[in-house]
């Protein structure tokens, strides 16, 4: 039994403080006057009778009622029921009172009548127990006797009111009338009766939560239900305190089964507002008259019950509960407060709908919380551990365990629920195993399978909720009769009465009887004992079962299983290959909790005696598996993958050597799960339970339970059910046996404790702790971890990377390795052994032991590490080596490294689909001329592909660390971003196993590789020497002459500069000091003379082009002929006027060389105007210089305004200047005629229209200047001569060529000119005579402000070019958009767009558009001086591309080099300084204007393909090799310091090195022998073709060499990297080609290259001729020879039957534009029908097959030409040495000569062989073309020696008209007797042969005439 209650207080208002500004309550009275022993009085009752405040109001009010609660320190809840009324107050007390209050008037100011004032009064009743309605009626009837005078004794009421006792609740069983419903009077007539709560867990909420959802409505409850749970602020607001109440009794009852624990005011009074602001959490109700008051409170979720409104502020966050959840509650809650919803649409809707009582929602409302409580909690005994049974269960709830067999890991909401301290409460409260049960007991365990039936049927699910609000309302109302209430009310009105008397003071001594009698009687009285029906706690489901349906999203798991299962079986079997490919498999499974199941299930099978020893292969297998496994489990491991793996990483071991173990665990251990000390606690605690468990289950005699064993469904005893059984005996054992109990659990924690010690200093303790800091810091350090990365290879490298310095700790010793892992130990012991029961003694015994512990296990770690460090890494592929050049070294051996994809989706897998090649895994080598990676790629299926990436280090322009995930592993790695201006990107992740100081030293070198001190640090000179031998003085040259030559142009060169041109200078060479002195030979210094310079000088490619030209030859330029305009001055052979320039060049006749220096001081660097090529029709030059100096500028343009102020040396200079630039008019031929001369801008618009008197209409030179010059003022056009636009070509071969006026236009941009063509003047000379005869291109900022002079003969053009700069950054952004370091995130950012913002194209147009301006000019016969910056850059590729486009000499191979040697080599383009080759020249970094030279020939290529002797191919091998270094060609910024170092003629004579090429010329001539892969087979040339490309940007086109590559090779511009070694690939093709060739290859574009894999038509078929050749056992022919021999046939069949062969067999190509035509061999395989078009080379005309540009040579086919030789030695007739005297001017020389006397044999062989290619040749060529063939096989051919292979020359014996005897000449052999000379007279020449004796000289002469006469 229990009081009803405890105190009765009277509390009234203090009048003595009524002067203070707020009234205040006073006890008047409280009876007992004592504290009950059990329950002390309540402090501060006063202030809660009136929670407003205390004031006096002028009027009476009704009585008012409401509950306060009170929380004492011990948590326990008083209920404070207050009946408030009011009493009048004596007038003459208070007239001086001030009165204040809110609803108050101020008083009148009349005196004499003071208005009544009345004092509120409280009858307080405390109790524990809430009954409010008892407690209502109890003070209403004690407010009636007094009110209305009763008869009944107010003492008599109270005291019986305070003895009252009634049933404990959760008593008796219902059915017990008199326990459960008790009957009280009060002894005033009174009669109630209290129904007690069947069960006293469940809350009784009577109709408060159903007012809650009328007041705030659905949501805003559910809002304010998740806010309680998830500990937020909630304040109540209402004008009534008694719904205050109700809401806060609604809400805690709406959280049953969790129980409220912070602060639970439902009604604050005024004087502790202050409470708000308290940070924890709490429940409160405040008057709304406080409103204002609330506003400030920034974290506080405010309702308002009035106004229905929830207001939450923005800084908090209320999570809500998960779906489906929320929305089913929202549904049930709606079914319940609005059923009229349901029926609300239909036609007939029933007459009535039930709506039930208001307590009845009541309970049904609780009901549907009660189901959402049962779905949330579902299966939470199963994630209880119970660390302790006796003597108190010690019960934890694995919290990650739950979240993660839920799924509901993400969710908010129930994550910190289960972290609350309502939870908390929950798990001890109902962990218990025994205890008694109640309705949310068997709602979980019984009910979850059917409410989870029930989802979706809304019947069935009312139907559930009815049930439990039934059980619900009977808990609150177990016995119905509640009719028997008896209580006597106050009549009406009463409280208004005038004369009410006080209330009385009361006799305490009566009531104080009362008590004690009632007390005493108690006392006498059996104590009533709580009888509680304990039994075991339910389980209910596991989560596993109720989880089940949420599977079905892993339908395709079994698979995965599958393939997890069998990959490991393989590993066990020994099964590697396997393993390997089931591999990447498996750790993309690894992302499914299932297959992490799988695996670690697998795995246990696999342990046998918790050890399993491995290989090293298969240790690498299993750890591989293991940390991808753990790599996506968070730190909670919540669905304990890490727990169920612990085990096994102290299981699987391999032996490193004897007597040292490796286990997993040392290579697992990067993962952060290990850090965090709630997954120890939680393993612990799941291990202590199954230590327990089988500790009572062996003392049971039951079978031991596997130790791992999880708290999952087994057919034996949980633990719970155990400790259930075990607290049920408990009370029955005796005290030894409990003890004896108590003992041994106590020893099973303890024991468990040591054993993760161990365990934690296993996974904690990294492999190297030599370092001295932990990089993973997390749970150590109490720190943010740092890394997330781990380690999967075998040798786990140290996680020692350091802390910072500021991560927060204060001394360096503390920082040890050792000292963080005991630290965090010994935390982790403090805790659970607490919690656990351990004694005290025990737990020091551990905190000695644990130190211990730790040193041990690093001196354990000490060892492994050793050895695993000598261990190779088993798993990873075999380092592959690169081949290497001659004399290429390796710097580094290799790195492992993974090749990382990046930004191009080729390689990747990407946009063409297919197996991604990258990521592939392999090494990086570092030699003395590349960066190499070459690897595999790691995906499986691509496995035997070999990925090379490489570029020279020269080409290297940007390298920036980088952090990678290595797709594989998933953890972050450093490495390297290289980027090349050959468009390599080499984006690599080094291997864990690389320690960060290889990395670092790799750097290093690479730095050191890319920029030397010094131009002889490159490549192309160290190549082949070890770097001692470089530095070693050399041996005695055989020609010293050179060396002394070097030397003395230096030295003279040192003598002749002037201090003048020294300061002025902008370039300087590096100092002499740099330049190591060994070098030069030190021979004796004697003066060389000048012819001795010349010999040496005329050489060089300038020279042999001058006299190509007719520019001057080496006769006329020492000694000179008048009638030459020009001549070749040697004013700078010592280079002494300008350093930068060759050492002859051509000036004007008449100028003499002492003008030359005072003319070359107006150009910048010095560099004068010189003539670099002229026009052989018009004779019109152009010249090149560096841009003019201020001075120059005036010198250039006399101005009238201008005085003549100034040094009179100013004056002569320009007056020099304009006689030196007349000089180069008056060469002109045209010039004499210089009558009415006008400039440019002088032209009309009649002039501009007139055109050749044929309907050619020709560009409008006017228009194409104005575009150049960017100008508005209309220019002028004139007529040019015939040329060709685009890839148009005129149908005759005539001196002018059609010209559309469309194309001019287009050219031009606009159209200005009238189209009047027939009344134009028709002779061309008209239009001569108004040209400039000079144009001088300018940089318009040079020339601001300058005016051209009238009375000048040559005019200006100033226009707008790009500096250096912009090419750099054009360049820059050209790279990052052809090869992009990572794919684009931002969408706008597409190739074309970066492409267009890099300005590339944009200045290839602008260049060609100038280049075609100057070849319009030249081509009508102006002169042009291109006179732009300092001369060395775009005026180079400006002179360059105009001699290209205007002379089809420059367009050969050899005229291209003579190009590229005169104007970029000899003329000084500075290619040290703008390639960043030297150190010195590192920051002004990387500017490629020679490839942008290359890029424009490469579109001049594309618009002409027939135009270039030369293939797209050779033009990307100059733009690879310009940058690589592996020739000396390109080195260096001019001849003068190529002489310095000796570089310019090493190159001659016997020196020159047969291995290593130090000239890419010589190199590419070599190349060219061997085979056609430079060579352009649609080359078919018109004579003096004049080129003029479109150059607008959509003409234009990107370069493949940009976005090309080649992975299986590498770049293949070094060939023999590519060809490997060439007697072997020879053996291989020739096994190769003789198989069948018919099986079908995937071709990868980013990985093979094309033109091997699938060659042209030429070179398939010069392929099968070398087969045929093969086969019938002769001797190949060169490719060249072959290629010759059918143009030359060709020509002669296309002689005679040019109209047939028009007709028939000629191929018309589709591909080219209509104007293109040729003669092709037509070639057709009998019985098939292909066809086949040879384009040849032929006098008239010629087309072309579209054929492969690049001629990249297959593997099979690269050496193809090698041997082509004509060698046949069956068919040699006669061979010996025969003296052969050369061409005119050459000596006599011995050769070996040999007689061919095959007469037809060679194609009489090919006929009847196998091919039928050969018989259609031999059917097309004709039977003319096989005597030819005949013919020519009997000849005369000769080589250097008898070894030679290489043919040097052939005399055809069909063009030998007669054999004489000779006579010796100059230089003849002295030995030899006269009569052994004879002479060969063929029909071009005759030759002069001289035997060794006279019997030889005739044996030759006879053989000769034998094969004549056979012929």
């Amino acid at each position: 039994m229990a009081r009803l209650a405890d105190y009765f207080v009277l509390v009234g208002y203090e009048l003595d403080k009524r002067g203070s500004r707020d009234g205040q309550g006073q006890i008047l009275q409280r009876f007992p006057e004592k504290d009950w022993e059990d329950n002390p009085f309540p402090q501060g009752i006063e202030l809660f009778c009136q929670p407003s405040g205390w004031q006096l109001f002028t009027e009476r009010n009704p009585p008012t009622f409401f509950v306060a609660v009170l929380t004492d320190i011990s948590s326990e809840r008083h209920y404070c029921a207050c009946f408030t009324f009011w009493e009048a107050v004596e007038s003459a007390q208070s007239q001086s009172h001030s009165r204040n209050g809110e609803e108050e008037e101020e008083a009148s100011a009349s005196h004499v009548q003071p208005a009544q004032l009345f004092a509120p009064k409280s009858l307080v009743l405390v109790s524990r127990l809430d009954h409010t309605e008892v407690f209502r009626n109890s003070l209403g009837l004690i407010y009636t006797i007094y009110v209305d005078g009763l008869s009944a004794s107010l003492e008599n009421v109270i005291g019986n009111l305070l003895t009252c006792t009634i049933p404990i609740t959760g008593g008796a069983q219902p059915d017990v009338e008199d326990e459960r419903a008790r009957t009280i009077s009060l002894g005033a007539g009174d009669r109630q009766v209290i129904q007690t709560p069947i069960n006293d867990s469940l809350p009784v909420s009577s109709c408060s939560v159903a007012l809650l959802f009328r007041q705030l409505g659905i949501t805003n409850v559910l809002c304010l239900f998740c806010a309680a749970l998830t500990e937020h602020k909630i304040l109540f607001l209402s004008s009534s305190y008694q719904r205050l109440t109700d809401a806060c009794r609604a809400l805690l009852a709406l959280m049953f089964p969790l129980k409220y624990s912070f602060t639970y005011v439902p009604i604050l009074p005024a004087q502790l507002l202050e409470v708000l602001s308290t940070p924890t959490p709490f429940i409160i109700g405040v008057s709304s008259i406080f409103h204002s008051e609330t506003q400030e409170l920034l974290d506080v979720v405010i309702a308002d019950l009035d106004g229905g409104t929830v207001t939450i502020p923005e800084c908090i966050h209320i999570s809500l509960l998960p779906e489906p959840l929320l929305h089913q509650t929202r549904e049930a809650l709606s079914m319940i407060l609005d059923p009229e919803l349901e029926v609300a649409d239909l036609a007939f809707p029933p007459s009535t709908v039930s709506a039930p009582s208001l307590k009845m929602q009541d309970k049904e409302i609780r009901a549907v919380f009660l189901r959402l409580f049962a779905q949330l909690l579902q299966g939470y005994r199963w994630c209880l551990h119970i660390i302790r049974i006796h003597p108190e269960p010690v019960i934890r709830f694995h919290k990650a365990a739950f979240l993660g067999q839920r799924g509901l890991v993400e969710d908010d909401f129930l994550t910190k629920v289960l972290e609350g301290m309502a939870f908390a409460g929950f798990v001890t409260e109902r962990g218990a195993p025994y205890r008694a049960i109640d309705l949310f007991d068997e709602l979980v365990a019984y009910e979850v399978k059917r409410m989870r039936a029930e989802e979706g049927s809304k019947q069935k699910i009312l139907q559930h909720i009815k049930e439990l609000a039934e059980q619900l309302y009977k808990n609150e109302n177990p016995y119905p009769a509640v009719t028997m209430h008896k209580v006597q009310k106050p009549t009406e009105g009463c409280y208004l009465r005038l004369h009410q008397r006080p209330f009385p003071r009361l006799d305490e001594g009566t009531v104080q009887w009362i008590i004690d009698q009632a007390t005493a009687k108690l006392q006498t009285a059996p104590p009533a004992v709580k009888a509680e029906k304990k039994c075991m706690v339910p389980s209910g489901p596991p989560i596993a079962a109720i989880m089940e349906r949420n599977g079905s999203a892993l339908a395709n798991s079994a698979r995965r299983l599958e393939v997890v299962r069998n990959c490991i079986s393989y590993v066990f079997e020994n099964k590697m290959l396997e393993a390997k490919k089931l591999l990447p498999a498996v750790l993309r499974a690894m992302k499914g909790r299932a297959a992490r199941h799988c695996l670690t299930q697998e795995l246990n099978l696999h342990v046998q005696q918790n050890r399993a020893v491995l290989d090293h292969q298969q240790f690498d297998f299993i750890v591989r598996m293991m940390n991808c496994c753990l790599q996506d489990c968070t730190a909670m491991d919540e669905h304990g993958i890490a727990a169920a793996l612990l085990p096994l990483v102290t299981a699987f071991c391999r032996k490193l050597s004897p007597g040292i173990t490796q286990f997993a665990y040392s290579c697992v251990q990067e993962h952060v799960v290990w850090t965090n000390i709630q997954f120890w606690e939680a393993m612990f605690y799941c291990d202590v339970q199954n230590h327990i468990r089988a500790l009572y289950l062996e003392s049971n005699g039951e079978n031991h339970v596997d130790e791992e064993g999880k708290e999952g469904p087994q057919e034996e005893k949980s633990a719970l059910e155990i400790a259930s059984e075990q607290r049920r005996l408990w009370p029955t054992m005796s005290r030894e046996k409990q003890q004896e109990l108590i003992q041994k659990e106590e020893s099973t924690v303890f024991s468990q404790a040591i054993h993760y010690a161990n365990r934690m200093s296993y996974l904690l303790l990294p492999l190297d702790t030599s370092k001295n800091r932990l990089l993973r810091s997390s749970g150590l350090g109490d720190v943010e971890s740092v890394s997330n990365s781990f380690v999967t290879n075998s040798i786990a490298g140290s996680v020692a990377e350091s802390y910072d310095t500021e991560s927060g700790f204060e001394d360096a010793e503390s920082s040890d390795v050792a000292n963080y892992v005991v630290r965090f130990i010994n935390r982790f012991v403090d805790k659970v052994c607490t919690e656990s029961g351990v004694t005290n003694e025990h737990l020091k015994g551990l905190h000695i032991m644990i130190p211990d512990i730790v040193q041990m296990h690093i001196e354990t770690l000490d060892a492994v590490h050793r050895e695993s460090k000598r261990l190779p890494p088993i798993q990873k592929p075999k380092l592959l080596r690169p081949s290497l050049l001659v004399g290429e070294e390796c710097v580094m051996e290799g790195l492992r490294v993974y090749l990382m994809p990046d930004g191009r989706e080729e390689a990747a897998g990407g946009n063409i689909g297919g197996p991604p090649l990258l990521p592939a895994e392999g090494a990086i080598f570092l030699t003395t001329y590349r960066i190499v990676f070459k690897g595999t790629p790691s995906d499986p299926l691509v496995g035997e592909q070999v990925v090379i990436r490489s570029f020279p280090i020269a080409s290297l322009t940007k390298e920036k660390k980088i952090s990678t995930t290595v797709q594989t592993d998933q953890f972050i790695q450093e490495g390297l971003q290289l980027r090349s201006c050959t468009f390599q990107l080499l984006r690599i992740a080094f291997d864990v196993e690389v320690a960060s100081e290889s990395a670092e030293v790799f750097r290093k070198h690479l730095h050191k590789l890319r920029y030397p001190q010094h131009v002889r640090g490159t490549f192309a000179f160290t190549v082949g020497q070890s770097p001692k031998q470089a530095m070693q003085p050399k041996a005695k040259e055989k020609n010293p002459s050179l060396r002394t030559l070097s030397k003395n142009l230096v030295k003279n060169a040192k003598k002749t500069i002037g201090r003048q041109y020294v300061t002025r200078k902008k370039y300087t060479p590096p100092a002499w000091e740099h330049r190591s002195s060994q070098h030069f030979q030190e021979d004796d210094e004697d003066e060389i003379s000048d012819k001795m310079t010349m010999s040496h000088l005329v050489e060089r490619a300038c020279c042999r082009d001058y006299q190509r030209m007719g520019l001057g030859t080496l006769s006329n330029s020492l000694t000179r002929s008048k009638n030459e305009p020009f001549r070749i001055s040697t004013v700078n052979r010592m280079y002494a006027i300008c350093r930068s320039y060759p050492g002859l060049l051509i000036v004007p006749q008449s100028i003499q060389d002492n003008t030359i220096q005072r003319i070359s001081r107006c150009y910048r660097q010095n560099r004068f105007p010189v003539v670099c090529w002229r026009n052989s029709r018009t004779k019109a030059v152009l010249l090149r210089s560096g841009g003019l100096h201020g001075k120059g500028v005036v010198g250039l343009f006399k101005s009238q305004n201008t005085p003549a102020a100034g040094p009179s040396q100013t004056d002569s200079t320009s007056l020099e200047q304009e006689k030196y630039l007349q000089a180069v008019i008056n060469s002109m031929p045209h010039y004499a005629d210089a009558s009415g001369r006008n400039t440019l801008s002088g032209f009309t618009s009649a002039h501009m229209s007139s055109a050749d008197s044929s309907d050619k209409r020709q560009p409008k030179l006017g228009s194409l200047m104005k575009q150049v010059m960017g100008g508005k003022d209309d220019g002028p056009g004139t007529i040019s001569r015939g040329g060709k636009w685009g890839s148009i070509r005129a149908s005759g071969r005539m001196s002018n060529y059609v010209l559309n006026m469309e194309i001019g236009s287009r050219l031009a941009g606009k159209d200005l000119l009238s189209a009047q063509h027939n009344g134009a003047p028709s002779e061309a000379s008209f239009l001569r005579q108004h040209r400039a005869s000079l144009y001088i291109i300018g940089d318009k900022s040079q020339l601001k402000g300058a005016k051209p002079d009238p009375l000048q003969h040559w005019e200006v053009v100033p226009i707008e070019v790009f500096d250096v700069r912009q090419v750099k950054a054009s360049f820059k952004k050209l790279i990052k958009a052809c090869v992009p370091g990572s794919p684009s995130t931002d969408p706008s950012l597409t190739y074309l767009r970066t492409l267009e913002e890099s300005e590339w194209l944009s200045q290839i147009h602008k260049i060609l558009q100038i280049s075609v301006l100057v070849v319009e000019l030249l081509d009508t016969g102006s002169s042009v001086l291109v006179s732009l910056e300092d001369g060395w850059d775009i005026t180079t590729q400006v002179v360059s591309l105009v001699q290209l486009l205007s002379d089809p000499y420059y367009r050969t191979m050899e005229g291209f080099r003579l190009l590229v040697e005169k104007e970029w080599l000899s003329f000084g383009h500075r290619f040290s300084h703008r390639g960043a080759q030297t150190l010195a020249a590192q920051s002004s970094g990387f500017a490629p204007v020679f490839l942008q030279f290359l890029d424009c020939v490469h579109q001049i290529h594309l618009q002409f393909p027939m135009e270039f002797e030369f293939t797209q191919y050779y033009l990307k091998f100059l733009s690879y090799h310009y940058v690589s270094n592996r020739f000396r060609t390109f080195l260096l910024d001019s001849d003068y310091e190529r002489i310095e170092l000796g570089l310019l003629y090493e190159e001659k004579g016997e020196r020159k090195s047969q291995q290593v090429y130090k000239s890419i010329w010589d190199y590419i001539d070599r190349l060219n022998k061997k085979t056609p892969v430079f060579f352009n087979y649609m080359y078919a040339p018109e004579d003096g073709e004049v080129l003029r490309p479109y150059s607008n940007i959509s003409n234009l086109k990107v370069w493949d060499y940009y976005t090309q590559e080649v992975l299986s090779e590498g770049p293949s511009y070094d060939w023999e990297l590519v060809q490997g070694q060439p007697e072997q690939v020879e053996e291989v093709d020739r096994q190769d080609s003789s198989a069948p060739q018919t099986k079908r290859k995937i071709i990868w574009p980013c990985y093979d290259n094309r033109s091997r894999v699938e060659p042209d038509a030429i070179s398939k078929l010069l392929e099968e001729l070398h087969n045929l050749e093969a086969e019938l056992g002769q001797v190949p022919e060169c490719w060249k020879d072959v290629w010759d021999k059918v143009k030359a046939s060709q020509r002669t069949e296309t002689r005679q039957e040019v109209s047939r062969m028009a007709s028939s067999s000629l191929l018309m190509s589709s591909s080219l534009l209509p104007h293109r035509r040729s003669l092709g061999v037509y070639l057709q395989e009998s019985g098939v029908g292909s066809t086949l078009n040879l384009s040849l080379d032929s006098d008239t005309s010629s087309t072309s097959t579209p054929s492969s540009g690049k001629q990249g040579g297959r593997k099979s086919t690269s050496n193809l030409y090698s041997q082509f030789q004509m060698s046949e030695s069956e068919n040699r007739s006669y061979e010996g040495t025969l003296y052969k005297k050369g061409a005119f001017m050459k000596p006599w020389k011995p050769r070996w000569f040999v007689l061919d006397k095959t007469k037809h044999q060679v194609l009489e062989g090919l006929r009847n062989g196998p091919s039928c290619w050969t018989r259609g040749i031999a059917r097309t060529l004709g039977q003319r073309a096989l005597a030819d063939a005949w013919y020519l096989s009997s000849q005369l051919r000769y080589y250097d020696n008898r070894n030679d292979t290489e043919c040097k020359g052939v005399i055809d014996l069909a063009e030998v008209e007669s054999i004489t005897p000779g006579t010796p000449t100059m230089g003849a052999p002295k030995t030899v007797e006269e009569k052994a000379f004879f002479d060969l007279k063929t029909t071009k020449r005759v030759y002069n042969f001289c035997a060794q004796d006279v019997q030889l000289a005739q044996q030759w002469i006879d053989r000769i005439q034998s094969c004549l006469s056979d012929a």
